[in-house]
């Protein structure tokens, strides 16, 4: 009968398990990323149930511990109503520092169970041993990292990257340091050892990220996304637990392949990613370049009227502005009068991956006109007007320069197109801290203002016109 139930978990874990790589499959495409949460979300009702079950349940056949259950469940409880909170309550805006500080529990909880491995297991083998090294080390770095990103994205720390002498030396050291104390605990299995690997890790994780600037954190975000999988399949390998080993690898390869393509989209080095290797280029001249010329809402809408072709480049200004709705209204009313419209959408304008296509499919703007940066970058040179709405670093063409902190990555060539309209409270450069050549080009005009407001008033100024 017990080995009947102990299979039943097992196989619930499998099934779990196919939760989860559907759940993936689902979110890769817009059309489905609702069918794909809802398979991680099965998924972990049942990795849960399961998990509280073979806990409860000793293998050597005692009965089942009701307590260790009440504590799990109570556990679960807790963090269901803390998640439901927070998930109502954030903005899609901070969805990226929320998933950043989410990263740094999964670092912590890493830590901690390599910890309460150590002082509790009656004995641990060498291959455990090292588990709980490799554990406590990507833990850990996972934990400081993700809440110096945190602190980056949310302004509490500066953007700009912290360049120490010999920093890549540095961290050389810190690994090989970690390799030597690791090496000891494994071979004496001494609290000592595994202190200093943690304080080293925690110090390295605080670093790496600290060294990147600002302009490539949605990379940092996706390269922690990856750190804090493979602590949680490190933290199952540690406890023998088969879902957590699955769900760790999983997240682990999935977010290594994501910054992969980041890397790729941005023109970066993954290996500069994963050591911290990249964003210590001179910070650029942030001042004026010239002559910038102001537009009114009305002078936008009769550009508008006038066009056949016209294209839409949001950034993270639409999104806090929370743009998206008058947007999609005043792309509706174009199409109407059968103007082409459409959307170029640069990899990180959000700060994140699919950070924009969610919030336009939100307001429900078709997903055919939605073009990634790839699909639509060479269409410049045919479009009459771009809307470039709260995006800044993604349309710059300082990406073209030698020497600036954004050198290289590719961006949208908005410049291109016959006219240029730029919305933005002021002059100030983007997030990367690089003034941007575009607002004094003599194509372009700046539309000042909050983005939902202007947008709106544009709508206003299309209705008179028409009466």
């Amino acid at each position: 009968m017990l080995d009947n139930l102990h299979n039943l978990v097992n196989a619930t874990y499998i099934a779990a398990g196919l939760m989860f790589i559907l759940a993936l499959a689902g979110l890769s495409k817009h059309e489905t990323a609702k069918k794909g949460n809802a398979f991680g979300i099965l998924g972990m009702v049942l990795a849960l149930v399961a998990t509280n079950y073979a806990i409860a349940q000793p293998a050597d056949g005692r009965s089942f511990d009701w307590t260790s259950a009440a504590l799990l469940y109570g556990a679960i409880a807790i963090g269901a109503v803390i998640g439901t909170w927070k998930a109502r309550r954030v903005e899609m805006t901070g969805m990226p520092e929320l998933i950043a500080l989410l990263h740094s529990f999964v670092g912590a909880a890493a830590v901690l169970v390599g910890f309460n491995v150590h002082l509790t297991a009656t004995h641990t083998d060498v291959l455990h041993a090292v588990e709980v090294v490799l554990g406590i080390f990507i833990g850990a770095v996972t934990l400081t990292g993700s809440l110096v990103a945190w602190g980056k994205l949310n302004g509490r720390i500066a953007s700009k990257p912290l360049t120490l002498p010999g920093r890549n030396w540095l961290n050389l050291a810190a690994l090989v340091a970690v390799t030597g104390f690791g090496c000891w605990y494994v071979a004496t299995l001494s609290l000592i050892p595994l202190l200093l690997v943690t304080l080293i890790s925690l110090a390295l994780g605080c670093h790496l990220v600290a060294a990147i600037g600002g302009a490539d954190m949605p990379v940092v975000i996706s390269m922690l996304n990856s750190y804090s999988g493979w602590a949680a399949a490190f933290s199952g390998f540690m406890l023998d637990q088969t879902i957590l080993i699955i769900t760790g690898a999983l997240v682990g390869a999935s977010g290594a392949i994501l910054s992969y393509i980041m890397c790729r989209a941005m023109n970066r080095s993954f290996v500069s990613v994963i050591l911290g290797g990249f964003g210590d280029a001179p910070v650029a001249d942030s001042g004026e370049m010239g002559e910038h010329r102001e537009v009114t809402t009305s002078d936008v809408a009769k550009m508008l009227t006038g066009a056949r072709s016209v294209v839409v480049a949001p950034g993270y200004g639409m999104a806090v502005a929370q743009a998206q709705y008058p947007v999609a209204e005043l792309t509706a009313r174009l199409r109407e009068r059968g103007i082409n419209v459409r959307f170029a959408i640069h990899p990180v304008a959000g700060r994140l991956p699919g950070h924009m296509n969610v919030l336009l499919a939100e307001a429900k703007v078709p997903y055919d006109i939605v073009l990634e940066m790839d699909e639509i970058n060479d269409d410049f040179t045919d479009t009459d007007v771009v809307l470039v709405i709260g995006a800044n670093d993604t349309v710059n063409p300082a990406a073209n320069e030698p020497g600036s902190p954004i050198s290289g990555m590719p961006v949208l060539k908005v410049w291109e197109a016959a006219q240029v309209v730029i919305f933005k409270r002021s002059m100030s450069a983007g997030y990367a801290g690089v003034q941007n050549p575009l607002f004094f080009n003599e194509n372009s005009v700046m539309c000042f203002g909050d983005a939902k407001a202007t947008v709106q008033s544009i709508l206003d100024d299309l209705r008179s016109a028409t009466g």
